[in-house]
């Protein structure tokens, strides 16, 4: 079993219940759920942070293109799939 921490947080009475019918649905504990929560949370955040961070590094390298060029492309694509019709 990976190694754990304490931490306190505080939610709203109406989250702790929602969560109390929640463990008890699924035969979990509170804790277990809340853990669950947070790290996808945490996960799912620092995924949009790093996305952000390679999108700067991108513009800051110069390996963009630019708002005009991709909707030419774009739309060329569309009239291409509609076989040039309007």
């Amino acid at each position: 079993m990976p190694a754990s921490t304490t931490m306190t947080i505080r939610i709203s009475p109406d989250v702790k219940d929602k969560l109390g019918r929640l463990a008890q649905g699924t035969r979990r504990s509170r804790a277990f759920l809340a853990s669950e929560a947070v790290e996808a949370y945490v996960d799912r955040e620092l995924e949009i942070i790093d996305g952000i961070k390679r999108g700067l590094a991108d513009v800051a390298a110069g390996r963009t293109v630019p708002h005009d060029e991709a909707m030419a492309e774009l739309q060329a694509v569309i009239d291409a799939t509609r076989g040039g019709r309007a």
